[in-house]
C-alpha cells in the first residue's frame, strides 16, 4: 500500500511539572488531567476543526487542516486554562506547555509521523509552562491572520532535527492578559444551501509575485503565471480561471476561501520568484479554498542563463505536480454514490499509485464502473484503454490478449468521435508497442506529446520505443527528462529501469546497477528491473546477490521468461544490432546468474 502524507498543522503538548504531580498525589492528577481535557481540551480541539491523533500519560498530539486553526485553539486552551487556575490551589494546578508546527506528515488511522511531528514535539518542550512556541512555517502563516504577539526566539539546536529552528514564542503573561474566549464553541449559522458548488477540479492560479528588486523579474512572474494557466487548462477535467480574472488580484491580500467564493473555485495556487545569485527560486502553494488549508508546497531552484527554458521547466515541474495532487486531493474523502467523474477521479488516483497488479485492477475496476454509468464518455475510455495496455506492458495481467483487444476497441470508439484525445493517441501508441510495432508507436505518441507537452509519461513511452527501435543512447534523455520534471512520479521505476538497461546493453555494468537499484526502490514489485539488474551484478561478478535478483523477479513475474534463455528471448524482442549487445551483455549475465539456455 502506498504512504499516505499531506500537510498539516501539528499541535504537541505536554502537562508541565507531571512526574512531580504524580509523585504527590498519581489519582488526583490522573484524574485532573482526564477532566481537563474532555472539559475544555477536547472540545477546543474539535471547534476548531481539529483531531486528537493520540494521548500519552503527560500530554497529546493534534492534528488540524490549518495553522491558523492550530494557533488559535492553542492561544484559547492556554488562555482558559491559566484562568482556572487562579482558582485552583497551587499545588493542584494542570498547566502545558504548546507547540505548533506545519510540514509534511505520515498519515496513519490511529497516529502521525515524520520530521514535522518531532518539530512541533521538540518546540512543546522550548515553551514556557502556559505558553506556546511556534515554528517560522507555522509563524509565516498565522502573522497576518491572527492578532496574537508572537516574540522571535531565534534560531536554536534541538535534539535529533538537523537544521536550527527559527522558533516563535507566546509568553504566558502574553497570553494572560488577552481576552476570554468563549469556553464553549459558538452555536452553528444556519445551513446556506449553494446554488453554485465549485467544480471538483477548478483553479485559479494567481498572478506570481517578484521578490526582486528588480522590477523587469516581473515579466518572469506573469510568465510563469500565464503558463500555468495554459498548461493547467490542458488537463482533462480541469475549470482553470482566464488569466484576464486572476491578474485582477494582483497586489492584493490572499484570502483563500473569499477568492473561492468570487471565482466558483475549489482551489488557489499562488506563487513567488526571487533570484538567489546565480539561480532563480520559484516557490509554489496550492491552497483549498474551502478551508484555507494548504495540501502542496514546493520550492524549485534554478540557473538562470536561460530565462526561457528556466520559465518552462518551472511551468512543467509545477502542473504535473498538480495534476498528481489535485487527483489526490479530490478522492481523499471518496461519496457514498459516486458520479461517472468521481469514478474516473478515484480511478486516475490507483492508477498513479504504483505499477503493481492490485493498484491497475482497481483502476481498471473503477473505469468500468464510471462506463457503466456513463457509457458515452470519452475520458473514461480512452483512460481504461491506457490501464489495461499499462499492464499488459509491466507484465502484470494473466490476460494479454484480451486487454489489448479491449484496448484496441475503446481507442477506436474515442477517436471516432475525439481525434485530438491525447490519452487515446497515447494509449493507441502502446498498444503499437506492445505489438512490437514501433513505427505506428512512435507516431501516436508524438501526437501525444504535442497535444499536451507536459505528459511526461508520454515523453518517456517516446524513448523507450526509440530504444526498442535500437536507437538506445537517443532513449536516455527521455528518461532523464520526464524523472527531473515529476521526480516523485508513480512511473519512476520504469524510467530509471529503461535507463539501466541501456547503461547494460553499452557494456557500462556499474553504472547499469546504480541505475536498476533506483528502479528497485522506486517499486520493488516489478519484475523486470530485478532480472535486469541480476545480470548487471553477474557481470560485475556478484553472482550471488544476482542469484537474489533472479529469484525474486522470477517470483514477482507473471509468466516464466526468466526460466530460461530462450522464453527471455522469446518474450524481448531487441533490434537486430541491440540483440548482438544483448547476447554480450544482459543474456551473459543472465547465464552467470544460473539461468538455463533451455
Amino acid at each position: 500500500m502506498a504512504t499516505t502524507r499531506r500537510l498539516a498543522a501539528i499541535l504537541a503538548a505536554d502537562v508541565v511539572g507531571y512526574s512531580r504531580l504524580m509523585g504527590a498525589d498519581e489519582e488526583g492528577t490522573h484524574a485532573r488531567v482526564g477532566a481537563l481535557r474532555k472539559e475544555l481540551v477536547d472540545p477546543k480541539i474539535e471547534e476548531h476543526q481539529g483531531r486528537i491523533v493520540k494521548h500519552t500519560g503527560d500530554g497529546f498530539l493534534a492534528e488540524f487542516p490549518s495553522a491558523v486553526d492550530a494557533v488559535r485553539c492553542a492561544v484559547e486552551v492556554q488562555r482558559w486554562i491559566i484562568e482556572r487556575n487562579r482558582a485552583t490551589a497551587e499545588g493542584e494546578r494542570i498547566g502545558f506547555r504548546i507547540g505548533v508546527n506545519v510540514g509534511d506528515v505520515i498519515i496513519e488511522p490511529e497516529d502521525i509521523y515524520g520530521d514535522a511531528v518531532n518539530i512541533a514535539a521538540r518546540l512543546e518542550a522550548l515553551a514556557e509552562p502556559n505558553g506556546i512556541c511556534i515554528s517560522q512555517p507555522a509563524h509565516d502563516q498565522v502573522r497576518d491572520r491572527l492578532p496574537y504577539a508572537f516574540a522571535d526566539a531565534g534560531e536554536r539546536t534541538v535534539k535529533n532535527i538537523a537544521r536550527p529552528l527559527h522558533v516563535y514564542a507566546l509568553p504566558a503573561a502574553t497570553i494572560a492578559a488577552l481576552p476570554l474566549p468563549a469556553e464553549k464553541p459558538a452555536p452553528p449559522a444556519p445551513a446556506v444551501a449553494v446554488q453554485n458548488a465549485a467544480p471538483r477540479l477548478s483553479i485559479v492560479v494567481l498572478p506570481f509575485a517578484n521578490l526582486s528588486v528588480d522590477q523587469e523579474q516581473q515579466y518572469l512572474a506573469d510568465a510563469i503565471s500565464e503558463d500555468l494557466t495554459t498548461d493547467l487548462s490542458r488537463i482533462a477535467g480541469m475549470a482553470v480561471i482566464s488569466r484576464t480574472t486572476a491578474f485582477a488580484y494582483r497586489n492584493k491580500p490572499i484570502d483563500a476561501r473569499q477568492i473561492g467564493r468570487e471565482l466558483n473555485v475549489r482551489y488557489v495556487l499562488e506563487g513567488s520568484i526571487r533570484p538567489v545569485g546565480n539561480r532563480i527560486r520559484c516557490n509554489a502553494q496550492l491552497i483549498d479554498a474551502e478551508t484555507d488549508v494548504h495540501i502542496w508546497a514546493e520550492r524549485f531552484d534554478l540557473y538562470a542563463e536561460d530565462l526561457f527554458w528556466l520559465q518552462d521547466e518551472v511551468t512543467s515541474r509545477i502542473a504535473l505536480a498538480l495534476d498528481l495532487e489535485l487527483v489526490e486531493a479530490e478522492t481523499a474523502h471518496p461519496s457514498p454514490n459516486p458520479d461517472a467523474f468521481e469514478y474516473i477521479l478515484r480511478g486516475r488516483a490507483a492508477y498513479n499509485r504504483s505499477s503493481t497488479r492490485e493498484s491497475l485492477a482497481e483502476a481498471i475496476g473503477l473505469f468500468e464502473s464510471a462506463l457503466a454509468l456513463e457509457p458515452g464518455s470519452v475520458w473514461a475510455k480512452s483512460l481504461l484503454a491506457q490501464a489495461l495496455v499499462g499492464r499488459v506492458l509491466d507484465q502484470l495481467t494473466d490476460s494479454h490478449d484480451a486487454d489489448l483487444a479491449r484496448a484496441e476497441a475503446l481507442v477506436a470508439e474515442v477517436l471516432a468521435v475525439s481525434p485530438r484525445d491525447a490519452t487515446a493517441h497515447f494509449a493507441l501508441g502502446q498498444l503499437f508497442r506492445a505489438r512490437n510495432q514501433l513505427g505506428p508507436a512512435i507516431h501516436e505518441l508524438e501526437t501525444a506529446i504535442a497535444l499536451n507537452r507536459n505528459w511526461v509519461v508520454a515523453i518517456a513511452a517516446l524513448g523507450h520505443c526509440k530504444f526498442l527501435a535500437g536507437a538506445l543512447e537517443e532513449s536516455v534523455p527521455a528518461q532523464e527528462q520526464a524523472i527531473r520534471l515529476s521526480p516523485r512520479d508513480p512511473r519512476l521505476a520504469n524510467w530509471c529501469w529503461r535507463i539501466g538497461m541501456v547503461h547494460l546493453l553499452k557494456a557500462r555494468p556499474s553504472q547499469a546497477v546504480e541505475w536498476l537499484q533506483k528502479a528497485v526502490a522506486a517499486n520493488p514489485r516489478l519484475a523486470g528491473p530485478h532480472a535486469w539488474l541480476a545480470g548487471a551484478l553477474a557481470l560485475s561478478g556478484d553472482t550471488e546477490r544476482a542469484a537474489a535478483e533472479l529469484a525474486e523477479a522470477r517470483r514477482l513475474s507473471g509468466d516464466d521468461r526468466y526460466a530460461s534463455i530462450a522464453r527471455f528471448k522469446a518474450a524481448v524482442v531487441f533490434a537486430s544490432k541491440t540483440q548482438e549487445l544483448a547476447e554480450e551483455t544482459i543474456f551473459l549475465g543472465l547465464r552467470r546468474a544460473g539461468v538455463p539456455e533451455e
